[in-house]
C-alpha cells in the first residue's frame, strides 16, 4: 500500500531525509519514530504530496505520488500534527470543502459527513463557527476531513496532540478499526507507548536515516534487552545508530 524507495529531501547542505526505502502492507499500522530533527515530519509532507523529494519514489496503493499526484492523493487521509484550518468556516462546510476537493459523491455527502461528526464527538457543533472550537475539537475535525473520503492509507503526524484522555482513547480504537477493516495507518508519533500498543510494525529514523525496523519484539532483539519497554528500546538503537552514522 505504501512503498517508499531511496527517498530523499535535501535543504541546500543539510539532508532531511537520506535515501529511505520502506514498504508498509495493507491493514498494518506502521509506527515512524526518531527523535526531534530526524526527518519524520519531512517524510510524512512527501507522502502526502506537500513536499517535493530531492530524489526517490513514493507509491501509494501502486500511483507514483510524483507522476500522477492527485490520483495518489485521493488514496490518502492526511492527518496534521497541527489544526490548520480556515476557521471562518462551519464545521460542515470545512467538510463540504474537504468532500469537493476529493471529488467526493455529493449523494453521500451527507450521510458520511455526519457519520464523522457523531464518531469524534461533533454533531452538536457541525453548524457552528471553527473559530469558536477550543484546540482538540479542532484537531478532531481534523481527522473527521481526513477519513471523509473513506481513504485506503492514513498517514499521521502525531496524533494525540492536543487531545483529552477521551479523545486519545477514542483515536486508539479508531486507528485499530481502521487497520481492521483494512486500511494502511502509516503514523509518526513521540508518544511510545501508544507506538508499542498500536503498532505491527515500528520504524526507527535517525538523522534522516533509518536504523531499525520490525515489530517491538524484533526491535529488543536488534538492541540486545530481553525485558525492555520501546522506550529504553528506543533509546539503545538512536545511541547505536549515532555511533553507525558518525562512523
Amino acid at each position: 500500500m505504501i512503498e517508499i524507495k531511496n527517498l530523499t529531501k535535501k535543504y541546500g547542505k543539510i539532508t532531511a531525509v537520506d535515501r529511505l526505502n520502506l514498504s508498509v502492507d495493507r491493514g498494518e499500522i506502521f509506527g515512524f519514530i526518531g527523535p526531534n530533527g530526524a526527518g519524520k515530519t519531512t517524510t510524512i509532507s512527501m507522502m502526502a504530496g506537500l513536499l517535493a523529494p530531492t530524489s526517490g519514489s513514493i507509491k501509494v496503493c501502486g500511483i507514483d505520488m510524483l507522476l500522477h499526484p492527485r490520483l495518489a492523493k485521493q488514496k490518502i487521509g492526511y492527518i496534521p500534527d497541527r489544526p490548520y484550518i480556515y476557521e471562518k468556516l462551519t464545521a460542515m462546510e470545512f467538510l463540504k470543502f474537504t468532500a469537493d476537493m476529493f471529488k467526493m459523491d455529493s449523494r453521500n455527502f451527507e450521510t458520511r459527513a455526519e457519520a464523522e461528526l457523531i464518531r469524534f464527538s461533533l454533531i452538536d457543533w457541525a453548524d457552528e463557527l471553527i473559530e469558536s472550537f477550543s484546540h482538540g475539537m479542532k484537531q478532531r475535525l481534523i481527522m473527521c476531513a481526513a477519513l471523509i473520503h473513506d481513504p485506503e492509507v492514513v498517514v499521521v503526524d502525531e496524533p494525540m496532540v492536543g487531545l483529552d484522555p477521551s479523545a486519545i482513547r477514542m483515536v486508539r480504537l479508531l486507528l485499530k478499526e481502521l487497520a481492521a477493516s483494512g486500511t494502511t495507518v502509516f503514523m509518526s508519533t513521540h508518544t511510545l507507548y501508544i507506538a508499542q500498543d498500536l503498532c505491527d510494525q515500528i520504524g526507527v529514523i535517525h538523522k534522516g536515516r533509518l536504523i531499525a525496523r520490525g515489530t517491538v519484539e524484533e526491535l529488543k532483539q536488534r538492541a540486545r534487552v530481553e525485558k525492555a519497554d520501546l522506550e529504553q528500546v528506543f533509546m539503545i538503537l538512536i545511541e547505536n545508530g549515532e555511533l553507525r552514522i558518525e562512523s
